[in-house]
């Protein structure tokens, strides 16, 4: 099983990846944690929110591994706290399927694309830069692993 962070941004600054990589490293081998970056889609000719973000999904469904258990990043999801996360990372870890968290756009994820989710969670009641997300999330990922695995990372 892995975790997949499917991400639609690109030139980021160069902190986000440090910091994003430095959170897959710490993973390690027991669970391991990638990050896929997808082009957003220009706006150029004519190209609506709703066509770029078509656009866009197809783009996040032909990254998503076969079978894999999608979870979309979204400001409507499930608000959950970080043991609530670790747990479900607990049952994601129990079925042995990949899994894909997806960090839409600019414009948002295309509607389909959410319906076709297992999950939809919420990072934040706050509206975050993509660059920061993809650093919250993989934060939180290491997070929940730590507290799964009752290291000391995390405190209550």
């Amino acid at each position: 099983m892995k975790l997949l962070i499917i991400a639609v941004g690109n030139r980021m600054p160069d902190w986000v990846g440090a910091a994003t990589d430095e959170y897959m490293k710490r993973m390690g081998r027991d669970l391991a944690l990638e990050l896929v970056t997808l082009r957003p889609q220009a706006r150029t000719g004519g190209v609506n929110a709703a066509r770029a973000m078509a656009q866009e999904a197809e783009r996040i469904r032909a990254a998503i591994p076969r079978q894999a258990h999608l979870v979309v990043m979204d400001e409507r999801g499930d608000n959950v706290t970080t043991r609530e996360l670790a747990q479900r990372l607990e049952r994601w870890m129990q079925t042995g399927r990949d899994v894909a968290l997806v960090i839409g756009g600019a414009d948002g994820i295309d509607p389909g694309l959410k319906t076709a989710a297992h999950e939809t969670l919420r990072l934040s009641s706050l509206t975050l830069p993509h660059a920061l997300a993809r650093v919250v999330l993989a934060e939180q990922l290491y997070r929940a692993m730590s507290l799964l695995k009752n290291h000391p990372y995390h405190r209550e």
